[in-house]
């Protein structure tokens, strides 16, 4: 079974380029990996970081689905179904 936010997640445009956005604003550095939201491009660290905040967006926003950020890597994420696309 095909999940049906995966084959729905748009592209955005990444909202920065430079790292998580979150950790940006409050000048910190510590992240592990990045992961960018396929609903609106924002950029968050994933779950091994501090802060977590690309799962916090999730919860704050219902945004579903998440790609890698990382150079080389394509795959994606739904929160929803807990299923990788």
């Amino acid at each position: 079974m095909t999940c049906p936010h995966l084959t729905a997640a748009g592209t955005p445009a990444p909202q920065t380029t430079e790292g998580c956005q979150d950790c940006l604003a409050t000048g910190s550095h510590d992240w592990v990996h990045l992961r960018e939201c396929l609903d609106c491009g924002h950029v968050g660290c994933c779950d091994s970081s501090p802060r977590r905040h690309a799962t916090a967006h999730f919860r704050g926003t219902g945004h579903p689905v998440v790609r890698s950020f990382e150079p080389g890597e394509s795959w994606r994420w739904c929160y929803l179904d807990e299923t990788v696309g």
